[in-house]
């Protein structure tokens, strides 16, 4: 597996991580602990070692089933965790108290985390949410006194907005941005790319695939569990993903001609846009997982990289990335 440094201070990493998120419930039913942790150990065993939880999923469940997986390995793993919401346990275990990033709660969190990662310090401390009720430079400023302390690697954004980060930057150098980017995705190019590049910070793309669609699995005819956060995605909606799957159908083509799957190609683009860039998929399958991490072989010449951008220039995809509520949590 090749290897990719997060920006000008972040850390070096496998050049594709591995988003642990799709472990829990999210996509349906949650993978079994014994399961899950044999599929982490898979990944670290085939040259993963970036490997990306949060408080929040679960809640808690995923930092601790990957706390236990990569425990005898720690010290040549990297872990990103994030804090940023009130998690109320009451009935379904949801996250249901909004997000909060008041000082004293991100210390907290920090502290919790530790504990169920099996750990003495976080690699990527991310604010999964920018909270609109605490100053920016207030959070980073927590963020830099656990750096200070020893608890906490680097600092990570997630789904921030540019004058937000730049804000954060100014007091707590930020290492990584975790936002959404892929094929199905460019809107991060407009102003969040040049942002970073200006900044020096690295960029992990969640949903590198498209939640999915970008692996050709997924049509108008699929039907998603109602347990399944993508039945909630105005872009996945049965008619739009009748209308979008006009990107798969020509991507598809030219991954036949390099030899490649759809995934790979799709992940290989990801790859290719700068050195900095650590896509972040996730998966609950080995042979998925065996494929994704194959995205690092797939070479994509200028020429082809050239062919992508004007067959998929001309398309324009149907339906919004997240629900109204969802999406106002979002680029702030």
């Amino acid at each position: 597996m090749q290897r990719r440094k997060l920006g000008n201070g972040g850390p070096e990493v496998s050049a594709i991580g591995m988003g642990c998120m799709s472990l829990g419930t999210v996509y349906g039913s949650a993978v079994g602990k014994d399961e899950a942790i044999a599929l982490l150990r898979s990944a670290f065993e085939a040259g993963v070692t970036f490997f990306d939880t949060a408080d929040a999923y679960g809640p808690f469940t995923n930092e601790k089933i990957v706390g236990e997986a990569l425990a005898p390995f720690r010290d040549q793993a990297v872990i990103a965790t994030k804090f940023g919401f009130d998690i109320d346990l009451g009935p379904g275990e949801r996250i249901g108290g909004g997000t909060n990033s008041r000082p004293e709660h991100v210390k907290a969190v920090a502290e919790a985390s530790l504990q169920r990662l099996r750990t003495d310090v976080i690699d990527i401390f991310y604010q999964h949410r920018v909270d609109p009720k605490v100053p920016i430079e207030d959070v980073a400023g927590a963020v830099k006194d656990l750096i200070r302390e020893g608890k906490v690697r680097h600092f990570g954004m997630s789904k921030a907005g540019a004058n937000t980060i730049r804000r954060a930057h100014s007091v707590q150098p930020v290492a990584a941005l975790q936002s959404e980017y892929s094929l199905f995705w460019r809107e991060p190019e407009r102003e969040i790319l040049p942002l970073l590049v200006e900044l020096g910070i690295g960029f992990v793309p969640f949903s590198p695939l498209g939640k999915g669609f970008l692996t050709g699995k997924i049509d108008e005819m699929t039907i998603f569990d109602l347990a399944d956060f993508r039945s909630t995605v105005p872009r996945l909606t049965p008619e739009n993903r009748k209308t979008n799957f006009v990107l798969v159908a020509v991507l598809d083509r030219i991954a036949s001609g390099k030899e490649c799957t759809l995934a790979q190609l799709a992940l290989a683009w990801v790859l290719s846009r700068k050195p900095w860039i650590v896509p972040i998929p996730g998966t609950t399958k080995a042979h998925r997982l065996a494929e994704n991490l194959g995205a690092s072989l797939v070479e994509l010449s200028p020429d082809d990289l050239l062919e992508i951008d004007a067959v998929t220039s001309s398309i324009e995809l149907s339906g919004a990335r997240y629900p109204e509520a969802l999406q106002k949590l979002v680029g702030r």
